[in-house]
């Protein structure tokens, strides 16, 4: 199956997707800020360049887009249809590259949050958040 867009369109819709500051970011920064914690972002020293890192309690909190990173059982973790067999490929390496940062991180003493993209939709938000500072407390 052909890609409905012009490469020229796909290129641009593409370049369009950030991988820092994005929406669902901003909206758990906003609230643990609101909630008085106080943290870094996207410290490049750290494995995986995890999205927010709060020192005081040895944890970082990766935001995960569900297609991005294949969240299972979600409505949002789709397939391609087109250009399948590179997209595999290309989701497949976030896969091993979650994996191996995880472990990392936990080996060397950090306590990892991970939040999906879906766990940030109004429906499901206030929940997300109070497990979020349980999460971060315990």
């Amino acid at each position: 199956m052909a890609d409905v867009h012009s490469s020229e369109t796909r290129s641009y819709n593409m370049s369009r997707i950030r991988s820092k500051n994005t929406k669902p970011e901003m909206l758990v920064r906003k609230f643990i800020f609101s909630k008085g914690f106080r943290y870094r972002l996207h410290d490049n020293k750290l494995p995986g360049k995890p999205d927010i890192i709060l020192p005081k309690y040895k944890t970082v909190i990766f935001i995960n887009g569900c297609f991005w990173h294949q969240h299972l059982n979600c409505k949002f973790a789709v397939s391609p249809k087109s250009n399948t067999e590179y997209w595999s490929e290309k989701i497949n390496r976030n896969l091993v590259r979650d994996e191996f940062n995880v472990k990392h991180l936990k080996s060397i003493g950090w306590k990892i949050i991970i939040i999906w993209e879906c766990d940030l939709k109004t429906m499901k938000f206030e929940e997300t958040m109070l497990n979020l500072i349980q999460l971060i407390t315990e």
